[in-house]
C-alpha cells in the first residue's frame, strides 16, 4: 500500500515532494530500460523454466520407479543445491565460471580452447544455468510428492494387463503430475520475474558492463531507489511488474484448471 502511495509522487531536488499523479507510470511505459529488462527477464523465464521442470521430474519419475540404486543418496544430494544460499550459489558458479582463474579458464588452458560463459551473447544461458541448479532439486520433491500419493494397486493393475513402464509413466504418472506441475510453473515464473542476486552478484566478476544497473526488473528498481535517489519512480517500477507477475500467474491457473476439469 505504501509503494502504490509514493508511486504517486516525486522527489525534487527544489520544492521537496510533490505529487505528481500518473506520471511515473506514464514515464514507466516509453522507458527503454525498462522493456529491455522485462524482454530479457521474460526470454529467460521462457527458456529457463521449462528445462528446469523437464529436469526435475525426469529426477522424479528416475527416484519413483524404486529401480534408482542409492535412491536417498540421490534424493538429497538433488535438494542439496536449494539449502545454499543464493549468495554463495552464485559465487561458487561464478568462480567457475571464470575463465582466467576458474574452471573454465583451467579447461581452456589445458586443452587450448578460449571458452567464455561469461561473454554477453551467453551470459543469461549461464545465469540459467545458476537457477536451474538451485531449483531443480525443490521442484523435483513436488513433483515426487505428487507421484507418492499414486495407490501401488494401479501399478499392479497395469502390470497384470500387460501394460509397460513407459505406458505407466503415460498413462498413470504423468496425469498425476498436472496439478503439481501448475503450482512449479507459476512459482518458477514468479521467481524468475524477481531475478536479482545472481546478475547483481555476477556484476562485479564480468567484465566489461555485461551486466548493466537495469539487467533485470528488480535490478533496476533497486539502483533507481538507493543510487539514484528515484525510490517513486521505482515504486511504479515494482508496482507494474507485480502487476505483469500476477496477470501470467492467473492466466497460468486459468488454463491449469481448464486442464484438470476435461
Amino acid at each position: 500500500v505504501y509503494a502504490i502511495y509514493i508511486s504517486f509522487f516525486k522527489k525534487q531536488m527544489i520544492g521537496g515532494t510533490r505529487f505528481v499523479g500518473l506520471e511515473n507510470y506514464s514515464r514507466l511505459l516509453v522507458d527503454q530500460q525498462f522493456w529491455s529488462s522485462v524482454g530479457r527477464v521474460a526470454l529467460f523465464t521462457v527458456v529457463q523454466v521449462p528445462i528446469m521442470l523437464f529436469l526435475a521430474a525426469a529426477m522424479a519419475l528416475a527416484i519413483d520407479s524404486m529401480k534408482l540404486h542409492g535412491t536417498k543418496f540421490f534424493r538429497i544430494s538433488t535438494f542439496l543445491p536449494y539449502a545454499v544460499p543464493a549468495v554463495v550459489s552464485t559465487l561458487i558458479w561464478g568462480f567457475v565460471y571464470g575463465a582466467k582463474y576458474g574452471l573454465v579458464g583451467s579447461f581452456n588452458d589445458f586443452f587450448g580452447t578460449n571458452i567464455d560463459v561469461l561473454k554477453p551473447s551467453v551470459l543469461l544461458a549461464a545465469i540459467g544455468n545458476i537457477n536451474t541448479w538451485e531449483f531443480t532439486g525443490y521442484n523435483m520433491l513436488i513433483f515426487y510428492s505428487s507421484l507418492s500419493t499414486i495407490p501401488h494397486s494401479l501399478y499392479e493393475a497395469a502390470s497384470i494387463d500387460g501394460a509397460s513402464e513407459w505406458q505407466i509413466v503415460r498413462s498413470i504418472k504423468l496425469p498425476e503430475l498436472k496439478g503439481s506441475l501448475a503450482i512449479t510453473v507459476i512459482f518458477s515464473i514468479i521467481g524468475s520475474f524477481q531475478l536479482f542476486n545472481e546478475p547483481s552478484i555476477l556484476q562485479n566478476m564480468v567484465p566489461g558492463n555485461a551486466i548493466t544497473t537495469y539487467y533485470t526488473p528488480n535490478m533496476y528498481a533497486y539502483n533507481l531507489s538507493f543510487s539514484g535517489n528515484q525510490s517513486n519512480y521505482a515504486a511504479a517500477l515494482a508496482i507494474v511488474m507485480a502487476v505483469i507477475t500476477m496477470a501470467i500467474a492467473y492466466a497460468v491457473q486459468l488454463n491449469s484448471m481448464k486442464e484438470q476439469m476435461k
